[in-house]
């Protein structure tokens, strides 16, 4: 299992802050690529509630939704928006089917962008993402 940091870097505890104020769902993961918050309206999307303290590793949340593309091929992590985001430290946008832990596949757009402290301090990535409409 992942360790998780006992203190996080200010701009992921804003970026956290952030987050749970919003209705729109939000994912955020540290630099190693655990995720380490995602909101309500993100546990709605991907059928499965947060759970404080428990850092999900990239390995992990990349697989466990099953993301797929258009045609229905698995997309791994590095083609994943916010994996383009971890890997390559870029902003990405796309389109994936998710399975959810609740057992319903769902369409999302997700826009990501990779966190810095500092110019060259990478912290961390964070996710906004919604289903698309007539896939309710």
């Amino acid at each position: 299992m992942t360790e998780i940091p006992t203190q996080y870097n200010l701009v992921l505890i804003l970026a956290r802050r952030f987050a749970a104020r919003l209705a729109t769902a939000v994912f955020l993961v540290d630099a190693n690529g655990t995720a380490i918050y995602y909101n309500e309206a993100a546990e709605h999307v991907l059928g499965r509630r947060f759970i404080q303290g428990h850092g999900m590793p990239s390995e992990e949340w990349s697989t466990v939704f099953h993301p797929r593309d258009e045609q229905g091929n698995p997309v791994p992590l590095e083609d994943l928006p916010i994996g383009v985001a971890i890997h390559r430290r870029e902003p990405a946008h796309g389109i994936v089917t998710i399975h959810g832990a609740d057992g319903v596949d769902r369409r999302i757009e997700i826009t990501s962008f990779p966190l810095f402290a500092h110019t060259d301090d990478f912290i961390g990535a964070i996710a906004i993402f919604w289903q698309l409409n007539g896939d309710h």
